[in-house]
């Protein structure tokens, strides 16, 4: 593993399952098959996605990503909390804590917008190519020398007026620990000279979506798909505005400071406290810093 790469000590072994109410497996089958079937319904229909955002405006094509995000998530039997509301930036560096696959379609839900993902999606089945014709940027991120070019495609994005969308842990935490900010994304904010808008994600019960380490991608679909009342909060916090920090060191504490704030009102305790006894046998590398 390459040790620039950012990880986290959650595992699926001590971070991952149910600590609640369990579906049936009937119910789970066909929770399962209706969000593989919303995602293929997704890849297919992406080129007229796109074609449409051409011809009628990116509000076309963020409504119809609005509107399959929910899909899935509400084909999963996801509950969504939104709080706080869209601030109207034109042109925004969307950042957020990173737990689960849920995330992509949970911020798309509501914030859509250009993610920034790993060069391998692009490879992955069925999500790959939805991936691609979505808009995502990717990032080769064992080439450090790759980084300059997809921070000036990310700035080149933002000064266009679109959402990008970054999770600068760089890896996926359960959920009950976070990680810290990666500074590299926020430089495309100051080149670009738009606000940051800090996004805190929160799953509840927390196990059962948290998808880290080297966990499965099917058996994490399946660990979603029977949770019983799976609810995802998502917390729009207020905006960093452009000029209110120097450089992007600063930017990137501000940012998981207020991600990270809610802290303050609940124990501090570590994740292999409150899940598991048993060591970090595994890293969680899932997206790029």
């Amino acid at each position: 593993m390459n040790v620039w790469l950012p990880t986290s000590p959650c595992t699926p072994q001590g971070c991952a399952g149910h600590h609640g109410a369990v579906a049936g497996r009937a119910r789970a089958a066909v929770r399962l098959t209706a969000g593989l079937a919303v995602v293929a319904c997704g890849v297919l229909l992406a080129p007229l996605a796109a074609l449409l955002g051409r011809l009628l405006g990116a509000a076309v094509r963020h409504r119809l990503t609005r509107w399959w995000s929910r899909a899935v998530l509400r084909a999963f039997g996801v509950r969504v909390r939104v709080v706080g509301v869209p601030h109207g930036l034109r042109g925004a560096l969307v950042v957020a804590n990173h737990i689960s696959w849920l995330d992509i379609p949970l911020i798309a839900a509501v914030l859509p917008g250009r993610m920034l993902a790993k060069s391998e999606v692009r490879s992955w089945p069925v999500l790959g190519p939805l991936a691609a014709r979505g808009g995502t940027l990717f990032v080769e991120r064992d080439r450090l020398r790759t980084l300059p070019a997809t921070v000036a495609a990310m700035a080149g994005a933002l000064r266009d007026g679109a959402r990008v969308v970054v999770f600068p842990e760089g890896s996926t935490w359960c959920g009950r620990e976070r990680g810290r900010f990666r500074p590299a994304a926020f430089q495309a904010a100051l080149d670009a000279g738009v606000a940051v808008q800090p996004v805190r994600i929160t799953f509840s019960p927390t196990g059962a979506a948290a998808f880290v380490g080297d966990d499965p991608l099917l058996v994490s679909l399946w660990r979603v798909a029977t949770a019983g009342r799976l609810t995802a909060e998502i917390r729009l916090l207020p905006p960093i505005l452009p000029g209110s920090r120097p450089d992007r060191r600063s930017l990137a504490l501000a940012a998981q400071f207020a991600v990270a704030s809610d802290r303050a009102n609940r124990p501090s305790l570590s994740v292999h406290q409150c899940v598991s006894s048993r060591p970090a046998a595994a890293s969680s590398v899932r997206t790029p810093s």
